[in-house]
């Protein structure tokens, strides 16, 4: 028989930097969660994307036992190691930051196709396109994969 889920928390750590310092032991802590038992396991199969902040959805059950899924890393921070610059546009309208190619895009995109909500590759370019656009990051050129 399947384990009852009583929650689920949403966090986004550091790979391979989780520790029980705030946010993390706070949000495990209030589930009852063994916090040092998630930052080990975090660690463990995070050690390949070191410093890369990463997405993780941890599914806690009743007896406080827990899984989690790691995602791939959010596309705001993808587009600002493309474009190499360290924060996004206050005023994104006005000021643009720094400039990305569709190659590029397309290669975030294909990363993120997993966790978008999206079924082809040109909806998963226009979506990553659009958040460059709010972050104040030119993308170049004609979109080839426009219809």
């Amino acid at each position: 028989m399947a384990k009852e889920i009583t929650g689920y928390v949403k966090l986004q750590c550091k790979g391979g930097a989780a520790n029980p310092a705030p946010p993390i032991g706070p949000a495990l802590g209030s589930k009852g969660l063994n916090i040092m038992d998630f930052c080990k396991q975090f660690n463990a199969r995070t050690q390949d994307k070191a410093g890369k902040v990463l997405p993780v959805l941890i599914t806690v059950f009743a007896d406080k036992s827990f899984e989690f899924e790691i995602k791939t890393p959010p596309a705001p921070v993808q587009l600002m190691e493309a474009a190499k610059i360290t924060v996004g546009s206050k005023e994104s309208n006005r000021n643009k930051v720094g400039k990305v190619t569709w190659e590029q895009v397309k290669a975030i995109a294909e990363d993120k196709m997993p966790d978008l909500n999206c079924f082809t590759l040109a909806s998963a370019v226009s979506m990553v396109a659009g958040t460059a656009r709010s972050m104040g990051i030119t993308v170049d050129g004609e979109n080839p994969y426009a219809n």
